[in-house]
C-alpha cells in the first residue's frame, strides 16, 4: 500500500510529487472541502455556538475520489498550509474522509523544498486543535456579525449591503480620513531659499531658519516681502559647520504586510495581485532540468525570524558576491513585534543558489519582479550598514539695518554603500522629499568664510491635509493598530472594494456614499464592534486560543452577550426615514424615461441605472476607466431565428462576452454564446480555433467539434515550432511559448503584441 499526501492546490501537489518516491501519491483538495452554509447562519447559538458544517457544493466527486484514495493508502499525510486556515482544512479533511488519528498524520513546512518536505514526512504530528479552534472562533465571530447585522441593514438602509467584523472597521478608517481631509483648514506660510556661492563652486541652497533666538515662521506675503528686501542686501557668512558620520541600517526581511506595501510602491501591484504571485512562488515553479522548486518561504507571516541555515547561506552568498566588508561583524537578528504570532519565518528565498537572474527564464514577468524584490530585500537585510559623511552648516545673514538672520544647509555623501548596493526600501512621498533636501551636495565650507548671494527665492505655500489611504498605507495602518492578521489584509480590502464601500481613484482609496452612511450607522449602533481597540484585543484573544491559553467557546460567549444587547437596541432605534443615502448622479439621461442615471454597485462592480427602478429597469455598463457605455437598442439579427420558439434573435452583452438571446425572454430563455475567433487554424482539421467558455473558465477549441476534438487551455498562436513544426501555445500565467507537441520540449519567451 502506498502513502497519500493531501495538499490544497494542484501546483503544490506537482512540486511535492517531484520530491517523493513512487511510494507516495500526492493529490489536491483544492482548498476547503466543507464550510458553513452560505444561505444561513450555520451556527447554533442556543447550542453553545456549535457550527453546522456542510460539504461545499461541487466537491462531491472530489470527496469521493479522496475517500477512495485514503482507503487504499497505508498513511494519509495532511500537508495543508502551515497556518490556522491550513490546520482547519486538515481537520475538515480528516473528518470528511473518516480518518482516525493513527492513519491521519499532519505535516507542515515553511518552504516547499525537498529537504523541508522530507523532514516533515519524517516527523508527522497530530492535528493541533488549538489552531483549529482559533480559526473556528474567527469564522464564527465573523458569521455572527455579518449574518445578524446585515439583514438589519437590508431592512433599514438598502438591500444587498453587509457588515463585517473587520471590514467595517477598515471602512471606518477610510471614512475618518476623508472626514479629516474635508475638515482641514489650510494655513498659509512662506519659505525663503538663498542660492549661495563659496569661492568658485556651484551655488548651493540654504533655507531660511529664523533669528539668533530660534525659529521664525513667515505667515503671509507682507512678512515675506519685508524679510526678502532685507535679505537681498545682506552679508552672508558661514557661522558654524558640523561634520559627522552617519550610518543607515537595512530594513528587515519581509512580513506579509511589508511585502504588500513595498510591492505596491515599487511594482504598482495591488495586494491581491501580490499575494497571488507570492502563492505561485511558494507552491513551486518548474525550473526545467532542476525540476519543480518552491522559491520562497510561506508568504503569510508577521515574523522577522529567519533560520540559522538561511542566515549562514546568505552570509556565504554576500561574501562571495560582494566581499567580506559587506557582511557585518555579527549576524543581524531582527526583533518581531510583541503582537505577532511568530508562527513562521519571515518571507525569504528558499535557496541561495537560485538568484533571480538564474531563474528568470522560467518565470513570468510578474513572478520575476516579485521574486527579485523578495530576494534583494532579504540579502540586503543581512548586509552591513551604509555609511555617509554628513555636513550641516549654519549661515548668518547680516542686514544693513543691523539685524541678523539664520539660514541652514545640510548634505551628505556616501562613504560606503553597504546594503544599498543591493536594495533600498521605498520611502513615503513626504519623507522622500525631506531626505532629498538633506542629501544635497555642499561645497567645502569653513567657519567664518564669506559667501556671495547668487539669488534669493520666496514661495507661498499652504499646509496640506493628510493623504488619503492607498492599499499600502491602509494595510500599514491595520497592522500597526493590530487589526487583522497576515491572512486577512487582502480579503478585507477586496471585500470592501467589491461591495462598494470604498473605491479607487488613481491609487487612492475613497469612501462611497454607501460606505459613509453604513459606517455612521454602525458607529452609532455598534460602537463596540467599530472600536479599534476592541477589534485589536479580539485578535489577541484569538491568538490566545491558538496558543491554548483560552477556550474558544468562552470567547464566543463573552462576545455574544454584549453583541446581542447592541443588536436588539439597533433594531428598535434605527428608522429608515433617518437614513440619507445619496446616490452618485451622472450627466447621462435615461433614454427610456428621461431621468438622470445614477451609479449602482452590483455583483460585477459599478453600473449605471435609472433611479426610477422598478418602473424603469434601464441600465448601462461602466468600464474600468469610469466611462458609461450606452446600450444600443436590441435589433433582431437578420436571417436568424430562435431554435426553440422561432422568434427573433437579438445580441446581448454578458459577463463572458456577447451572446445571442431570444427577443421573447423571459417567456423563451434561448441563448447561444457568440463564437470569438482566434485567427488560428486547427492543426488537426484546418478549421477555425474559437474562444469557448467552459463551466469554470475559458478554453480554445475547434469550430468543427464534435467531429474534431482539438482543445487547449492555453492560447494558440500562428507561430510554428522551429524544431518539429507543431503549433506554439502561450503558457497561461507566463510569458512563455511552448510546443503543443507533447514529445517536443521547445520553449521561447513570449511578448504580447
Amino acid at each position: 500500500m502506498s502513502n497519500l499526501v493531501i495538499v490544497e492546490s494542484p501546483a503544490k501537489a506537482s512540486t511535492i510529487k517531484s520530491y517523493l518516491g513512487s511510494g507516495y501519491r500526492v493529490v489536491a483538495s483544492k482548498g476547503h472541502v466543507c464550510d458553513l452554509p452560505k444561505s444561513r447562519l450555520g451556527v447554533d447559538i442556543e447550542n453553545d455556538f456549535e457550527p453546522k458544517y456542510i460539504n461545499i457544493r461541487g466537491k462531491g466527486d472530489l470527496i469521493k475520489e479522496l475517500k477512495k484514495e485514503a482507503k487504499a493508502s497505508k498513511t494519509v499525510y495532511l500537508a495543508t498550509d502551515p497556518d490556522r486556515e491550513g490546520e482547519a482544512i486538515s481537520w475538515h479533511l480528516a473528518t470528511v474522509l473518516g480518518l482516525d488519528e493513527k492513519k491521519a498524520k499532519r505535516i507542515s513546512f515553511n518552504e516547499i523544498t525537498k529537504p523541508a518536505v522530507k523532514a516533515a514526512i519524517a516527523a508527522p504530528r497530530q492535528i493541533n486543535m488549538d489552531l483549529v479552534n482559533s480559526q473556528q472562533a474567527r469564522r464564527i465571530l465573523d458569521r455572527i456579525v455579518g449574518y445578524q447585522i446585515s439583514p438589519l441593514l437590508w431592512r433599514k438602509v438598502k438591500n444587498g449591503i453587509s457588515a463585517g467584523r473587520v471590514q467595517s472597521v477598515a471602512t471606518k478608517l477610510v471614512v475618518e480620513r476623508e472626514n479629516e481631509i474635508r475638515a482641514f483648514q489650510k494655513v498659509e506660510y512662506w519659505t525663503i531659499e538663498a542660492h549661495l556661492l563659496a569661492g568658485g563652486s556651484k551655488a548651493f541652497k540654504a533655507k531660511f531658519y529664523g533669528g539668533p533666538n530660534g525659529r521664525m515662521d513667515i505667515h503671509n506675503a507682507d512678512e515675506a516681502e519685508v524679510l526678502y528686501q532685507a535679505l537681498a542686501g545682506a552679508d552672508y557668512t558661514v557661522s558654524g559647520v558640523k561634520k559627522s558620520v552617519k550610518t543607515k541600517n537595512p530594513a528587515p526581511p519581509f512580513t506579509t504586510s511589508q511585502l504588500q506595501q513595498e510591492a505596491f510602491k515599487k511594482l504598482n501591484f495591488q495586494s491581491q495581485r501580490t499575494m497571488r504571485i507570492a502563492q505561485e512562488l511558494y507552491e513551486g515553479i518548474n525550473l526545467g532540468k532542476k525540476g519543480d522548486h518552491g522559491l520562497i518561504t510561506y508568504m503569510r507571516t508577521d515574523s522577522l525570524r529567519i533560520s540559522d541555515q538561511a542566515r549562514d547561506a546568505a552570509k556565504e552568498f554576500i561574501v562571495n558576491r560582494y566581499g567580506a566588508d559587506f557582511y557585518p561583524s555579527s549576524p543581524r537578528v531582527y526583533k518581531t513585534k510583541g503582537t505577532a504570532q511568530d508562527a513562521h519565518e519571515a518571507i525569504r528565498p528558499t535557496d541561495m543558489s537560485l538568484p533571480p537572474e538564474i531563474v528568470k527564464p522560467n518565470l513570468s514577468s510578474d513572478q520575476y519582479r516579485l521574486y527579485k524584490l523578495i530576494w534583494d530585500r532579504f540579502i540586503a537585510s543581512q548586509m552591513t550598514s551604509a555609511v555617509f559623511d554628513t555636513v550641516s552648516a549654519e549661515i548668518s545673514a547680516d542686514t544693513a539695518e543691523g539685524a541678523r538672520y539664520i539660514f541652514k544647509a545640510s548634505g551628505e555623501t556616501m562613504k560606503f554603500a553597504g546594503y544599498t548596493a543591493v536594495y533600498e526600501a521605498t520611502k513615503d512621498d513626504d519623507k522622500a522629499e525631506e531626505d532629498d533636501a538633506k542629501n544635497a551636495r555642499l561645497p567645502v565650507l569653513t567657519e567664518g568664510a564669506q559667501l556671495k548671494l547668487d539669488s534669493l527665492e520666496r514661495e507661498q505655500k499652504f499646509t496640506q491635509p493628510p493623504s488619503r489611504y492607498t492599499e499600502a498605507t491602509l494595510t500599514k495602518a491595520l497592522e500597526e493598530m493590530g487589526i487583522g492578521r497576515p491572512s486577512t489584509y487582502t480579503p478585507t480590502l477586496t471585500t470592501i472594494l467589491a461591495r462598494g464601500y470604498i473605491e479607487r481613484k488613481a491609487k487612492q482609496l475613497v469612501p462611497t456614499s454607501l460606505g459613509e452612511v453604513t459606517t455612521d450607522l454602525m458607529q452609532k449602533n455598534f460602537s463596540t464592534i467599530m472600536d479599534y481597540g476592541f477589534t485589536a484585543n479580539l485578535e489577541r484573544e484569538l491568538d490566545n486560543v491558538a496558543d491554548g491559553k483560552e477556550d474558544y467557546k468562552e470567547l464566543l460567549r463573552s462576545f455574544y452577550s454584549g453583541f446581542k444587547v447592541l443588536l436588539d437596541a439597533a433594531d428598535k432605534n434605527i428608522e429608515k426615514s433617518d437614513i440619507d443615502l445619496k446616490e452618485e448622479e451622472l450627466d447621462i439621461v435615461c433614454d427610456k424615461c428621461g431621468s438622470k442615471m445614477v451609479v449602482k454597485h452590483g455583483r460585477f462592480g459599478k453600473f449605471a441605472a435609472c433611479p426610477n427602478y422598478p418602473e424603469c429597469k434601464n441600465t448601462m455598463r461602466i468600464d474600468r476607466n469610469g466611462n458609461v457605455i450606452a446600450k444600443e437598442e436590441d435589433k433582431p439579427v437578420e436571417g436568424m431565428v430562435c431554435e426553440l420558439c422561432g422568434g427573433p434573435v437579438v445580441i446581448k452583452h454578458g459577463r463572458f462576452g456577447d451572446f445571442y438571446a431570444c427577443a421573447n425572454y423571459p417567456t423563451c430563455r434561448y441563448t447561444k454564446q457568440i463564437a470569438k475567433e482566434t485567427g488560428v487554424n486547427c492543426p488537426k482539421c484546418g478549421g477555425k480555433i474559437l474562444v469557448k467558455r467552459g463551466k469554470q473558465r475559458v478554453f480554445y477549441g475547434c469550430e468543427n467539434y464534435p467531429d474534431c476534438d482539438f482543445s487547449t487551455w492555453d492560447m494558440p498562436t500562428n507561430k510554428k515550432c522551429p524544431e518539429c513544426g507543431a503549433l506554439l501555445l502561450v503558457k497561461k500565467g507566463k510569458q512563455k511559448l511552448y510546443c503543443s507537441n507533447k514529445g517536443c520540449k521547445y520553449t521561447e519567451d513570449y511578448t504580447e503584441q
